[in-house]
């Protein structure tokens, strides 16, 4: 049995799904359940029981390419958010002005509770994941769903949640750029850096693609906002919602803050910062972020203390992974920029063993040399390597060693290490020159970290 509201407006219409993902084959479902009548497209061949899944629902499956002739009639079309806008597809219809939107949309028509939205370049899934976290403990009714670009399908929760939930959405800016109703409660902007340019064209239109978060918000709802630059500060200022600071450099009290080493809402006192088990400033604030979103939903502070104090990280986000023989390996696959790597480095103390390198995207990495004073050794791979190695040689790192991959690299940073060292994977770069996403790279070191530490121990 579902729980959705109720809506009419796809019955009998002839709709287009864009890639068979977990987001395309759950909106295909959907949109097939409210009554429309849908084709899914995708260029490569679909796995024979998602198509099974699909034709016993009488769901019409297209694979191998995108033939045009698709889009006759069509009234809507739903799109994976990786497929860029520049696909053969997509930019025909939007020659023919056949509205396009995203998953996350689609999920907020028929959702029936309140929808938190995270978005930002870095820290997302953090403060995606430490919210829900933080609104279910000591919950006796309803629950947090995670959802969205946190690899949870939206349309799949917003079917199986009721009013006494909330749902806790992850929101990249490629799903963004799909809203025309989407309207969070509570929007969340952790951070805006570099990023994704290769996708969106400009800056601007990545900045864009972010703030339509805010776009539908009303004076009713909330924009937390981090309130440490002054460009995120002026952003704030597009949005009608009620704005929330949150700031580790004290530049705003009005919401959440650190100050003096202890984490405030408004003027109560919370904890000490120093108590959060993720370490790293980028994850204070990822906890101030949580902190504001648990305290406008009214949570009690003991409880949003107890996560924070116990909260071990995101896995491929600064993950703890293992301890062998006192040092300590860290999984920050995610880091897929530099500004991601910077906020790793600056979090530990001890000297650091750094794993980096992957997809090349034009960029240089001078930025990283005041972030290498504790980097003692760099393993590096993928086609970044040279020009990393390059920066490290400025920042007077003594040990540079180039290698083929990821998995051979772990060995070579146990050799270098000694005792009380840190062990980082934190690439800098995209994964996509060597592995299909950065889940694969990070499980890659995982799985050699584990090897090592049985060889060890035989």
């Amino acid at each position: 049995m579902f729980i959705m509201k109720k809506i009419a407006n796809y019955e009998n219409k002839k709709l287009l799904v864009v890639g068979l993902g977990k987001s395309g084959v759950n909106s295909a479902k959907l949109l097939h359940k409210l009554g429309a009548d849908v084709i899914v497209n995708d260029l490569k061949d679909a796995p024979a029981d998602v198509l099974k899944e699909l034709n016993a629902e009488q769901i019409k499956v297209i694979t191998g390419s995108h033939p045009l002739n698709l889009l006759n009639g069509i009234d809507l079309i739903v799109k994976n958010p990786g497929i860029p806008y520049s696909n053969v597809l997509i930019a025909e219809a939007l020659k023919r002005k056949i509205p396009i939107i995203t998953e996350p949309e689609l999920a907020f028509e028929i959702l029936d509770a309140p929808m938190i939205g995270v978005t930002g370049t870095n820290g997302k899934t953090t403060t995606t994941t430490l919210i829900s976290l933080m609104l279910n403990q000591g919950k006796s009714t309803g629950k947090a769903y995670v959802a969205g670009n946190i690899g949870i399908p939206a349309t799949q929760v917003a079917q199986e949640i009721t009013q006494n939930d909330v749902m806790v959405t992850e929101l990249s800016s490629f799903q963004l750029m799909g809203i025309t109703k989407l309207r969070p409660h509570i929007a969340v902007l952790t951070n805006i850096y570099e990023a994704h340019t290769d996708y969106h064209g400009t800056r601007d239109n990545y900045i864009k693609a972010k703030m339509n978060i805010t776009k539908n918000q009303t004076e009713d709802d909330f924009f937390i906002v981090n309130w440490d630059s002054e460009e995120w500060r002026t952003l704030s200022k597009q949005s009608k919602a009620k704005i929330i600071p949150f700031s580790r450099k004290g530049t705003s009290e009005d919401g959440a803050y650190e100050k003096n080493g202890w984490l405030f809402y408004q003027s109560e006192k919370i904890m000490k910062a120093s108590e959060i088990k993720i370490p790293g400033d980028h994850n204070i604030e990822n906890a101030l972020a949580a902190l504001a979103v648990a305290k406008l939903m009214g949570q009690e502070n003991e409880n949003i203390v107890e996560v924070l104090k116990t909260f071990s990280g995101v896995k491929h986000r600064t993950q703890f992974v293992t301890k062998i023989n006192n040092r300590k390996f860290y999984n920050d696959s995610k880091a897929t920029n530099i500004e991601a790597t910077e906020k790793a480095l600056a979090g530990f103390n001890n000297p650091i063993v750094l794993l980096a390198g992957g997809l090349d995207r034009g960029f240089t990495f001078e930025r990283l040399i005041p972030y290498f004073r504790n980097v003692k050794g760099i393993i590096l791979f993928g086609e970044t390597a040279d020009l990393i190695a390059k920066v490290a040689r400025e920042a007077g790192v003594s040990q540079i060693i180039k290698t083929e991959n990821v998995k051979l690299a772990v060995p070579i940073a146990y050799e270098m290490s000694n005792e009380n060292d840190i062990i980082l994977l934190s690439p800098a770069c995209a994964s996509w020159d060597q592995y299909p996403t950065f889940e694969v790279r990070g499980d890659m070191f995982i799985d050699a970290v584990e090897d090592l530490k049985k060889e060890l121990e035989m």
